[in-house]
């Protein structure tokens, strides 16, 4: 590419030069002639002066004498009367030569004047210039001719020389040009270059940019047109990401939804028939399927409040609260509601209280629902006999609160998914139990309103313990959570 376009810029130049070159033979040449011409003209008009002195008498110049005259004069010696007639040539016989009256040179010295012409001579057919000058005190004329051929010859020659030195004189502008057309190809090879490289789509391209000139504020130009460019790409790679991963969930939601909906409707309608075709009359049975039919009626209530609730979350427009709470008032009360649960499976509930002091900046409906889904969860997985304990300790700007137990544990491998929605470790107990595969998903994104965190540490038959941050102030919220009516993005 670099190649061609420095081909292309001294094919361009050395054009430019070969026309300017001809120009300058063209004017040179007319220029040399026309001085040439006048210089020889007032040459022959001085030697045509000389020749016709005063003491100088036509009528008795011979032709031996003429031609010798001619000779030293460089050129061919003509004597003519005022009326025409020839006296004397020095290469011709005068008494056979025509009347020379209306010769345009002989008739401008009849008048007084240097007279020249240029013609071909009638005598010898030869083109020649003519310069003739009158004989003072005599009515007749000295004319002196020389051929054109040799004024051509000397033209040329001195042309020739103008020429060469012309040429020579290009030289260093052909050198120039031959550096300037290698530094322009080269510039403009990289700036096609890196077009090239944009085109293919390859925006983290960059050309070197040197000095200030106007390549220079080019490369600059395309290297912002690049960077604009790559960041826009991967802006809308990210946006796309993003939409693809959205789609994904929409539809892992939708499946998981339809799966979790269709399990206990599907117990509801089976039981519900079998009532219907007799056995509502049959005591044995009938209540135990009245019991199945409440147990799924109230999974799908919890499953819808579960959905609502997050929907609420996701979508902007659940409501918060914010202000100072207790923190160990908030642990005794979510104790509270899940102590008679716990007493049934025959748990101890311990609360290890942060200083009396400790307040976190909350909602506090919302950090009870925090608090009962973890708590409900330990009261599920955790045996009979086992201790739930709950407890919160202060950090740097923020109150970590945590739920720990010594319940059955999670696996390593399903720790960082268990906050997704729907996700289970154990999805047939999970059901047995009644859960919704929604409580840690609700825990997550009400944490993320108050701009904490969550994290969960376990080991497999030796319990679990989950980790959630709160703002100690309103200093640690954004400004947009500062207002009452806030909603969880």
């Amino acid at each position: 590419m670099t190649a061609r376009i420095f081909l292309k810029l001294v094919a361009g130049v050395v054009g430019l030069l070969v026309v300017a070159l001809l120009t300058a033979d063209y004017f040179a040449t007319k220029v040399v002639n026309d001085s040439y011409l006048q210089n020889l003209t007032g040459e022959l008009a001085n030697k045509c002066r000389m020749i016709a002195l005063p003491a100088l008498a036509p009528e008795q110049l011979d032709a031996a004498h003429a031609r010798r005259i001619a000779e030293a004069a460089g050129g061919r010696l003509t004597v003519v009367r005022s009326d025409g007639k020839v006296l004397v040539d020095s290469e011709a016989d005068a008494a056979t030569m025509e009347n020379h009256r209306l010769r345009p040179e002989l008739i401008q010295a009849f008048q007084g004047r240097v007279g020249s012409a240029q013609r071909s001579s009638a005598t010898t057919g030869e083109p020649f210039l003519y310069v003739a000058v009158p004989i003072s005190g005599k009515a007749a004329a000295v004319r002196l001719a020389v051929p054109l051929s040799r004024i051509h010859q000397q033209v040329s020659q001195i042309r020739n020389r103008m020429m060469v030195s012309i040429a020579l004189a290009f030289m260093p502008a052909i050198l120039i040009a031959l550096v300037l057309a290698r530094y322009l190809s080269h510039r403009f090879g990289t700036l096609m270059a890196h077009a090239g490289e944009l085109a293919r789509g390859n925006f983290r391209s960059r050309v070197p940019v040197t000095g200030s000139s106007e390549f220079g504020e080019l490369s600059r130009t395309l290297n912002d047109t690049a960077q604009n460019l790559q960041r826009t790409v991967s802006q809308l790679q990210r946006e796309h990401s993003e939409l693809e991963k959205l789609e994904r969930i929409r539809k892992d939601f939708v499946i998981n939804v339809s799966h979790e909906l269709r399990t206990p409707l599907a117990s509801i309608q089976g039981y519900t028939e079998t009532l219907m075709d007799g056995a509502l009359d049959d005591p044995d049975h009938n209540m135990r399927f009245l019991g199945i039919i409440r147990h799924n009626a109230e999974r799908l209530a919890r499953l819808t409040e579960d959905l609502l609730t997050l929907s609420r979350i996701e979508q902007k427009c659940q409501k918060f609260e914010f202000a100072h709470h207790r923190v160990n008032r908030m642990m005794e009360d979510a104790i509270q509601l899940v102590y008679p649960i716990a007493a049934k499976n025959n748990l101890a509930l311990v609360e290890e209280p942060a200083p009396e002091s400790a307040t976190a900046w909350c909602d506090a409906e919302a950090v009870s629902q925090i608090l009962s889904n973890l708590m409900e969860n330990a009261v599920k997985y955790t045996p009979a006999g086992g201790r739930i304990s709950v407890g919160a300790r202060q950090l740097d700007g923020m109150i970590e609160i945590y739920v720990r137990d010594t319940g059955i544990g999670i696996p390593e491998e399903d720790l960082p998914r268990l906050f997704e929605r729907f996700y289970r470790v154990d999805k047939a107990r999970s059901r047995e139990l009644g859960g919704t595969g929604l409580g840690l998903s609700i825990v997550k994104h009400l944490v993320a309103a108050h701009h904490g965190s969550t994290r969960v540490e376990s080991r497999v038959n030796e319990g679990s313990t989950f980790y959630f941050t709160l703002p100690v102030d309103e200093a640690s919220l954004g400004a947009e959570q500062l207002n009452p009516e806030f909603t969880a993005s």
